[in-house]
């Protein structure tokens, strides 16, 4: 199989059908970074920018377009259930005719002028992406924590002098550890890593 070396095109992604062969022969559990793995190593996907940064913002870009044109293309028999943490294909129900076109996420990944954002662009949709985080799946009963630069390395179990590499690292292990759909999470220590890494990320 020929891997995809992309120069994305208004009428067509070539993921799509990588992906739906996928999809087929796994109809549910699929995360969009499991989906990238898998074309990763079935060599249908390749590095897209020369800046680490924009080719991944790329790939997920590509991906989540395909899975969103795969959405209108399945139905009325199938049905594709598309949420960065559950993508699951299934028979539709009875009557499932339509799909609405309010979703600003499906929205901003069926928009082509997206895929070449800058570093600007995306972390505006980064700092979107956290104030939601903080309005919508912070408790309720619990504000939100307001940390300072020496308390959020302290959540990351960090020094003060720890550097950017480090504490991008530790991200990734702590959020991978308590993310609620692992077995073993954790949903509060989740959210307070969350809360640390949205003042720690930029430094």
């Amino acid at each position: 199989m020929h891997s995809v070396e992309v120069a994305p095109d208004e009428l067509d992604n070539p993921l799509i059908w990588p992906i739906l062969s996928l999809l087929e022969k796994q109809p549910e559990s699929w995360k969009v970074h499991i989906l990238a793995d898998a074309l990763l190593k079935g060599d249908l996907l390749r590095q897209l920018d020369d800046d680490n940064y924009l080719d991944l913002f790329k790939r997920n870009f590509l991906i989540m377009n395909a899975l969103f044109q795969l959405q209108e293309m399945l139905l009325p028999k199938q049905y594709l259930q598309v949420e960065a943490m559950d993508i699951c294909l299934m028979w539709a129900k009875p009557g499932q005719q339509a799909l609405s076109n309010e979703d600003p996420l499906k929205q901003y990944y069926l928009d082509w002028q997206n895929y070449d954002a800058n570093h600007q662009d995306i972390r505006h949709l980064m700092d979107t992406f956290w104030t939601n985080y903080r309005q919508n799946f912070s408790e309720p009963s619990r504000p939100c924590i307001d940390l300072d630069r020496e308390e959020a390395l302290a959540v990351f179990e960090l020094p003060l002098e720890a550097t950017p590499s480090q504490i991008r690292r530790q991200w990734r292990k702590l959020a991978l550890k308590y993310h609620p759909d692992r077995q073993g999470g954790d949903t509060s220590m989740f959210r307070e890593v969350c809360e640390a890494w949205q003042v720690l990320r930029y430094v």
